[in-house]
């Protein structure tokens, strides 16, 4: 196991450099398969919770937001419309590291999620179009029926669906964790107020910090 040593002994006063640090940490040295991978948990408005594991695309540390990427007609999407806050964990069990955001989300705008469609595989592309995600499928059969639908609709040209798109965690509660030996870990929580500046973006206010019992 690559031990990972503990938070600095005076806390930043913003986390978001240190929780890039991190990820990029992670990536580079490729510790899973998937460093960038991040539970996402949702919930509808009468508070009946979902979860489910999402590629963190994007982490712009100022002012402060992840991205990923998404159908906006799938259950997390629906509830993300109906109840526009999530709460998201990277957990680096090589590194014993594990990050908590919490925060209301917003949409990409048009131009990130196009931008970010284009970069994937010809196959990502037309199953976007292909899947009508988390919707009663009869069979696989269908499926791969639609994929063939849209291959010969689309060919190698294929532009981002309506329904696809790119969503941004603002996190206004950021929790990050170390484990320590014989369970002495390090723990810190920071919170900020965020105001609402326009359809994809919060005006963030200065984070708080404490530690905390782990």
């Amino acid at each position: 196991m690559l031990r990972s040593g503990s938070l600095p002994s005076t806390l930043p006063e913003d986390p978001m450099p240190l929780v890039h640090e991190w990820f990029v940490d992670a990536r580079t040295r490729k510790v899973q398969p998937n460093p960038d991978a991040m539970v996402v948990a949702t919930a509808t408005p009468a508070g009946r919770p979902s979860a489910r594991v999402v590629l963190c695309k994007r982490m712009i540390v100022e002012p402060g937001y992840v991205v990923f990427f998404t159908n906006y007609d799938s259950r997390k999407g629906g509830e993300l419309a109906a109840n526009p806050r999530a709460a998201a964990v990277f957990h680096w069990d090589a590194l014993s590291k594990q990050v908590r955001l919490e925060g209301p989300i917003l949409r990409s705008p048009d131009a990130e999620s196009d931008e970010y469609f284009a970069t994937r595989a010809l196959d990502s592309r037309l199953g976007a179009w292909a899947s009508l995600q988390s919707q009663p499928l009869d069979s696989r059969t269908t499926l791969l029926k639609r994929v063939a639908v849209e291959t010969a609709r689309h060919g190698t040209h294929v532009p981002r669906p309506p329904h696809w798109g790119g969503y941004r965690l603002w996190p206004d509660t950021v929790e990050m964790w170390i484990e320590g030996s014989f369970r002495v870990h390090d723990r810190a929580r920071w919170n900020r107020r965020l105001d609402a500046a326009g359809p994809h973006d919060f005006k963030p206010g200065a984070w708080e910090s404490t530690r905390l019992y782990p």
